[in-house]
């Protein structure tokens, strides 16, 4: 296994405010340094990172700075993620071309994979067609990353109709596309994420580890929470995957490379390096 560590951490995830008016424009990215967070990722010994389609955005004008930041690093971009509503008719051609930028910008920088999120949760709630009209969503996203040669997967979320066993279940059962298990995210929704990867295991192909506290229900690093990753760590070995495992934290109330150094302590531990 390869161990690598997303930029979210700095600065968390949020959105670009052109998205209120214009879908085509409604990037993820992190708000932190990204630059200073690849030195402080490859500091701790990590191999490989992900970062959110904005943060590949505001360097499409400066690639060297980037390139060359991954490399005095030592970090390989792994993954690009991005992600889209996929429920509204009217929008998805926008949403799409989105993917599509997303796609050729993950192309540029040397990425492998791209990684999807999304499924809203209408204001009344899912109606019944919703869970199907993601799944068209995201084998339309993953025939997009195809042809710009990378790999995808989706990626459960809480906050959109995947947040739950019903709901994840009948997302993935209406598509093909590869899957990115988040073991907090999992978990929070009352997933297993043990028969999650059972269950899909033909399709993994990305894996976001992050630990969880039932008692205050935060993200917290591996080894700090109520997750039981041997168990997950066999059910991924069981699945013949042997490839990137991101430990991707969405916020820390420390100095966000203590977090990473943590994590990366207990994978040695857990993995035996």
């Amino acid at each position: 296994m390869r161990l690598g560590y997303p930029t979210i951490t700095w600065g968390g995830v949020v959105g670009h405010p052109a998205g209120v008016t214009s879908v085509k424009d409604l990037y993820y990215f992190t708000a932190g340094d990204t630059i200073q967070a690849i030195r402080d990722i490859g500091e701790v010994g990590y191999s490989g990172t992900e970062v959110f389609d904005g943060n590949l955005a505001q360097y499409m004008d400066r690639k060297e700075e980037l390139l060359a930041a991954l490399t005095e690093a030592g970090l390989e971009l792994v993954s690009v993620y991005t992600g889209a509503n996929f429920i509204y008719d009217d929008i998805l051609d926008d949403e799409l071309d989105k993917i599509t930028r997303a796609a050729s910008m993950a192309k540029t920088f040397g990425a492998q994979r791209l990684v999807l999120g999304g499924g809203a949760i209408r204001s009344g709630g899912p109606r019944p067609d919703d869970y199907a009209k993601v799944g068209r969503g995201l084998d339309l996203a993953a025939a997009i990353a195809a042809d710009h040669g990378l790999d995808s997967s989706y990626h459960p979320h809480l906050g959109t109709i995947s947040e739950n066993t019903d709901g994840f279940h009948q997302i993935m059962d209406s598509c093909s596309i590869g899957f990115c298990p988040d073991t907090a995210h999992l978990v929070a929704g009352g997933i297993d994420p043990v028969d999650a990867i059972t269950r899909y295991g033909d399709r993994l192909k990305h894996v976001h580890f992050k630990d969880y506290s039932h008692a205050s229900g935060d993200f917290l690093p591996l080894g700090d929470g109520d997750i039981n990753f041997e168990e997950i760590m066999r059910a991924i070995r069981d699945t013949g995957y042997d490839s990137w495992l991101m430990v991707e934290l969405d916020y820390f109330s420390g100095h966000p490379q203590d977090a990473a150094r943590k994590s990366k302590r207990y994978l040695d531990d857990l993995l035996g390096n």
